[in-house]
């Protein structure tokens, strides 16, 4: 019985494709096996209903893992580079397809990139005409609060790129996307550096966990 329910969610994605499989079975098909006397799928079912999301369960730390049991180094590690490389497609397909940017596609990315930091790291990401990416970076990296950003060096590293926009973004640790009146004195002043070189500034996003803020969308830039 068990063999049999276990091959449940790969049938399932090769006759319907993954997008036709829930939450729990795709877990299922990471862990492989469950634990003595639990199947693999319930094993996913109570990792998923402990952790409230694939995003807590995936960030999670190994002591995290034992009031619910059945993870032990193997299965944390490779949960842990499930979430890495789902971080690192996005990176990827930005660099290499040089997409069209629309906000979901720009929150989404930042989500993976900033959301889990353990401190303040402030990203730009250069745009041509086309509102295309043409690179991306983390250009100053802070602590649990604080992050000190310079708006010459982002006006630097728009001309060397060639940009003709770019897409501002920082993280706060604490989780709440609410921006501070520190983050919005500093767009104001990138803005207006960015300005006297031509270059727009599209948007501010200030991400948290599971939040974000675009200055864009409440009229700030």
């Amino acid at each position: 019985m068990d063999g049999e329910l276990s091959i449940l969610p790969r049938e399932k994605l090769l006759c319907y494709g993954a997008s036709a499989l829930t939450d729990v079975e795709l877990l299922a098909l990471f862990l492989r096996t469950g634990r003595p006397g639990m199947h693999v799928l319930e094993l996913s079912n109570r990792l998923l209903q402990h952790f409230c999301s694939l995003r807590r369960l995936l960030t999670a730390e190994l002591d995290d893992f034992k009031v619910v049991g059945g993870i032990g180094h193997a299965k944390y590690t490779q949960l842990r580079a499930i979430a890495e490389l789902a971080r690192r497609y996005h990176a990827s397909q930005m660099e290499e397809e040089k997409p069209l940017l629309n906000p979901e596609m720009v929150r989404y990315f930042l989500q993976g990139q900033l959301a889990d930091e353990e401190r303040e790291i402030f990203m730009v990401l250069f745009l041509d005409n086309r509102n295309r990416v043409i690179s991306h970076g983390r250009l100053f990296s802070g602590t649990l609060s604080h992050v000190e950003v310079h708006p010459r060096e982002i006006v630097r590293e728009a001309l060397k790129h060639n940009a003709a926009a770019v897409i501002l973004a920082h993280n706060h640790p604490s989780g709440k996307a609410e921006p501070s009146r520190a983050d919005r004195l500093l767009t104001e002043n990138i803005v207006r550096s960015c300005n006297l070189m031509e270059i727009r500034v599209l948007d501010h996003l200030v991400i948290g966990r599971g939040e974000s803020i675009s200055f864009a969308e409440r009229g700030w830039i």
